[in-house]
């Protein structure tokens, strides 16, 4: 349920009515621009643009590469826009974000995408409170760099050992004891609620992740986002995150009447991290294809090639498929 009473129908229909109006000028503020509809995404005669996330380059390997040469080296290989995987960022002050602004506008590249992490599976209402609080503080980062969309994830129970557990385990977790996914779910809801009016505010659109937790499988990600239906939450893909019956689940978030904000795409030259997975990517187009989607495609690498030489390749695999 969506605690402004805004739902995902009644805001495209008003938005088009503003638009019709001429309610929408152009020095209205960033809350009023959300009012503006988007134009009909294009059928043919354009390519997906094609990005690629700051994590293709660390992968959480050693000391973390900085944001700014991961710009240059995506630059460098072609890409059109990046990821920023926020965990990856040794300065988040205003004039840093500022320079990574403008680092990526000076090669022609767009920050398109923001990679956030949230725990809110926990019974712990406290625990859930500061969560949303750095979210909400994450949701102005994004803002500041003129990112429209920012991955969100539900967390997870926190039962396994280690995430190398998690991993050998299907990313398959047991409930705390005491304590059921029906109630997680609630948790999760009611987090992700509080998020919608900073999201508004700022024109950023939550991306909830297929990303383990709740999030694991298709039916928890839909379960989620359709139960909250706002504008302001919409689902992010990860191809590489369906282990099991990737194909269809990929297909039941892409029909849904909830929109996908951004692809991730997962390559795994020289063997995957954790595993790897056979992605057809002519099929993975065609279910995207089918559903309209026309966004943003982002690379991420998850293999154990050097990135130098993989995230090229990558990148060549991506628009073979999505041009």
């Amino acid at each position: 349920m969506n605690p402004n009473g805004t739902t995902r129908r009644g805001f495209l229909n008003h938005a088009g009515l503003a638009g019709a109006l001429g309610l929408a000028g152009p020095l209205a503020p960033r809350s009023a621009l959300a009012d503006d509809p988007a134009p009909a995404p294009a059928q043919s005669g354009r390519r997906h643009p094609i990005g690629v996330s700051t994590y293709s380059f660390w992968q959480f390997r050693g000391e973390r590469l900085g944001i700014p040469e991961c710009i240059d080296r995506a630059a460098a290989m072609g890409f059109d826009g990046v990821e920023l995987l926020l965990v990856q960022m040794r300065d988040t002050s205003n004039p840093a974000l500022q320079d990574i602004k403008r680092r990526a506008h000076s090669l022609g590249l767009a920050l398109m995408g923001f990679s956030t992490h949230q725990g809110f599976v926990t019974p712990d209402a406290d625990r859930r409170r500061s969560e949303v609080e750095k979210t909400l503080g994450q949701i102005e980062l994004a803002y500041r760099l003129g990112i429209p969309t920012m991955r969100i994830n539900t967390g997870r129970w926190g039962t396994s050992g280690n995430f190398d557990e998690l991993m050998a385990n299907k990313g398959i977790e047991p409930p705390l004891p005491g304590h059921t996914e029906d109630e997680a779910f609630d948790w999760v809801i009611g987090s992700i609620e509080q998020l919608l009016p900073k999201a508004a505010e700022c024109g950023v659109v939550l991306g909830l992740e297929n990303h383990w937790g709740l999030g694991r499988t298709a039916e928890g990600v839909l379960r989620i986002v359709e139960a909250i239906d706002s504008p302001w939450l919409q689902m992010t893909l990860d191809t590489g995150n369906f282990l099991e019956d990737s194909y269809p689940q990929m297909e039941a978030m892409a029909s849904s009447d909830v929109p996908i904000t951004l692809v991730q795409a997962k390559t795994y030259f020289g063997g995957g991290r954790w595993y790897e997975l056979d992605l057809d990517y002519s099929r993975i187009a065609a279910i995207l294809r089918d559903s309209g989607y026309r966004g943003w495609i982002s690379l991420e690498f998850e293999g154990n090639d050097d990135a130098e030489q993989a995230v090229p390749r990558s990148l060549e695999l991506l628009r073979e498929h999505f041009s």
